[in-house]
């Protein structure tokens, strides 16, 4: 096959003439969507030499002149084509007003949702009575076995988190798996962070727990907040660290239930199980042990009241956005506006679509895609991901620094790599899911117990690898190692990631590589950890292994270097798993590239080679403005590193970038041969 075809434009044919006299012209060719290439030259900075800030080269003008949106923290291509899949789904939303679902159709249970939550009226006169309920049966809470039925239930706030996946140790089923949980705020760093800083985002959060507490009328509002956050910041104290929670090693700790409870014996399982639906389940897999062995013990050492002030306050802020808009506008100021500098509330439809996503998003995802992603689309990224995987293949042939045993595993995973496309072949049953009309807060809260019931109900049965983990009208990509599966929701094929019209280079530096992140991913320093099944296996010789570290060692030192703002410096042993997705992801799709060419030079386009060009539309994918809190808040809890970071040091590592741009020493981005990161 010759994959210059598949991603080049489509050839239009001549019209034959249908009179000598008056022949028809020839039909224009299409054009790509941006500029005349599918490159936006406009945004270039050309004073910018690309050996010195690649990223600022092909981006400068654009970030000097961009103005932030008052309703975003962070704003760039992906953004962008969100902004499009979301207006896409309104006009959905909109369509359904003149012709009325089925009664008892999925369809009807979004436009139920949707409509409850547009409806602010009703939701201001109901007030705060959806809650009377929860704050009732918390405070008729009097000892610790009272706490842990309440923690136990998963409308609560808890320290003991629950999810279901496929078993490392067996990927064919399914098991629970209990993590660490419970905090406020996103993560320890908030609560023990020593900066003014710091100091400020902990006043802020006082201000809105405070402010809960005086909406569902707390006798004395402060003094319970001080009551959670005193609890939390000791809860703060034994979470890990969000590297440590990316060991697989580490928090992959399968135990029977007679091991759980010797493992955490503070909480009483055979009360927590029960309430959570788990009260038959024999086997799980516990994450971070001594944060939660060490949390647990706080139902002992710390006051009931404690416990019941803080399931209070986080029944009513978990739920704020579906309950009067003093409480959504609390909510807001904190977590958007404190956190993230986010000017202005989004508009409210927008944050309907939002939550139907998360709600009921395969419902949408039918309708979005039988609109706006044709068949032909779908045949075309299949093509792509076939592409990529055999440039994987090609350079798994060529790394030296592999060993044959090995090499021979890697092969063997690759190929049995599993790609989904667009949208699933089976679409999710929400038969069981009730939404009833104008009760927003209720359904909401039914929309995450159904949820969580669908997948209580999998565990025995065996695993359904056609599910999907995102909806087609998601903007992104994902591989998850326990089933070897790269996934492509609909929505993530558009420009700027995707254009027929567009020069193939462009393609391949655009979703070429965001089809080959995906792919590395299963080759990064935790997805290396699984075999071809999706089990838990060192399949590493000793000597292949050492050589990886190493490599591994020094890509996390140029992203330690690497500090958006002072002191905010990228922590390259979190990011490693994107940072290793992005270079393989880069590495794969150039090669393909070049494979397409057939041997042949690439045409010079604009003054600018294939090369050249390549790499360009690789680093004006990630171009990406970014408000100082909300980048720092990425920092501390976000496993990818900042856009600029992304847009950048991937191609610092990759000889080619330095032959397409002359890039020699002395430049600032130059990194001697010796020292760039080869792996995938």
């Amino acid at each position: 096959m010759r994959m210059s075809l598949l991603l080049a434009a489509s050839a239009t044919a001549l019209l034959a003439a249908c009179s000598p006299e008056k022949p028809a012209p020839a039909a224009e060719a299409p054009k790509a969507a941006i500029g005349s290439f599918g490159l936006d030259l406009a945004a270039m900075d050309t004073a910018v030499k690309p050996g010195d800030d690649f990223f600022n080269y092909v981006n400068g003008a654009w970030l000097k002149t961009f103005t932030m949106p008052a309703d975003k923290t962070r704003y760039g291509a992906f953004d962008a084509l969100r902004d499009k899949s979301e207006s896409d789904v309104h006009a959905l939303l909109e369509d359904m007003k003149t012709t009325p679902p089925a009664a008892g159709s999925v369809q009807e249970k979004v436009v139920n949702l949707y409509n409850g939550w547009m409806d602010e009226a009703a939701i201001e006169a109901r007030g705060v009575a959806p809650l009377k309920a929860d704050l009732d049966v918390i405070n008729a809470a009097r000892t610790k076995a009272d706490l842990i039925k309440l923690i136990g239930n998963i409308e609560y706030a808890s320290p003991i988190g629950l999810y279901i996946s496929p078993d490392p140790a067996d990927p064919t089923k399914y098991v629970v798996n209990i993590s660490q949980a419970g905090l406020g705020m996103p993560v320890r760093d908030y609560y023990l962070g020593k900066s003014e800083k710091f100091d400020a985002y902990r006043e802020a959060y006082k201000t809105y727990v405070t402010k809960i507490f005086e909406l569902i009328g707390d006798a004395s509002p402060a003094a319970s907040a001080d009551k959670v956050i005193a609890l939390e910041t000791k809860l703060a104290n034994v979470h890990w660290a969000p590297e440590q929670q990316r060991d697989v090693q580490a928090t992959n700790n399968p135990v029977d239930r007679a091991g759980l409870k010797k493992m955490i014996p503070a909480i009483d399982w055979d009360v927590f199980l029960p309430e959570a639906g788990l009260g038959a389940v024999q086997n799980f897999v516990v994450n971070e042990k001594t944060a939660l062995s060490e949390g647990a013990k706080l139902l002992d050492t710390q006051p009931v009241d404690a416990w019941k002030k803080y399931l209070a306050f986080h029944i009513a802020s978990d739920n704020a956005t579906s309950l009067p808009k003093a409480f959504d506008d609390a909510s807001f100021e904190f977590f958007s506006k404190t956190l993230r500098g986010q000017e202005v509330q989004r508009d409210r439809w927008k944050r309907g679509v939002q939550m139907l996503d998360g709600l009921i998003g395969e419902g949408l995802g039918e309708l979005y895609v039988a609109k706006y992603f044709p068949p032909e689309n779908k045949a075309k990224m299949d093509d792509l991901v076939a592409n990529l995987r055999s440039a994987m293949g090609e350079r798994l042939k060529t790394l030296a620094w592999m060993d044959d045993a090995t090499r021979a595993e890697a092969v063997k995973k690759l190929g049995t790599f599993d790609p989904r496309v667009g949208y699933p072949v089976k679409w999710r049953d929400y038969t069981a899911y009730t939404v009833e009309a104008g009760k927003l807060f209720e359904n909401v809260r039914a929309g995450r117990k159904f949820e969580w019931n669908r997948q209580v109900a999998r565990l025995g049965q065996p695993v359904d690898r056609e599910e999907w983990g995102m909806n087609p009208q998601t903007v992104n990509a994902y591989y998850n190692p326990l089933v070897n599966q790269i996934t492509f929701p609909a929505a993530i094929l558009q420009p700027p990631f995707f254009d027929p019209n567009a020069d193939p280079a462009i393609n391949y530096g655009a979703i070429g590589a965001v089809i080959g992140h995906e792919m590395g991913h299963g080759f990064d320093d935790q997805g290396r950890e699984f075999d071809e099944t999706g089990k838990i296996r060192n399949w590493w010789t000793p000597e292949t292994n050492a050589k990886f570290l190493e490599q591994t060692a020094k890509f996390a030192a140029q992203y330690d270097a690497f500090c958006p703002l002072e002191g905010v410096c990228v922590n390259g042993k979190f990011t490693m798993g994107e940072n290793l997705g992005d270079l393989g992801g880069l590495e794969m799709a150039y090669t393909a590239y070049k494979l397409s060419l057939g041997g042949k030079e690439a045409p010079v386009i604009d003054g600018f080679t294939g090369d050249q060009r390549f790499f360009m539309a690789h680093a004006q994918v990630w171009r990406a403005a970014i408000r100082d809190d909300a980048l720092r808040n990425q920092v501390l809890t976000d496993p990818h590193s900042p856009a600029a970071a992304r847009g950048s040091i991937p191609e610092r590592n990759m000889d080619a970038w330095y032959e397409a741009f002359g890039v020699k020493e002395g430049d600032k981005a130059y990194i001697p041969p010796a020292e760039r990161v080869r792996i995938w």
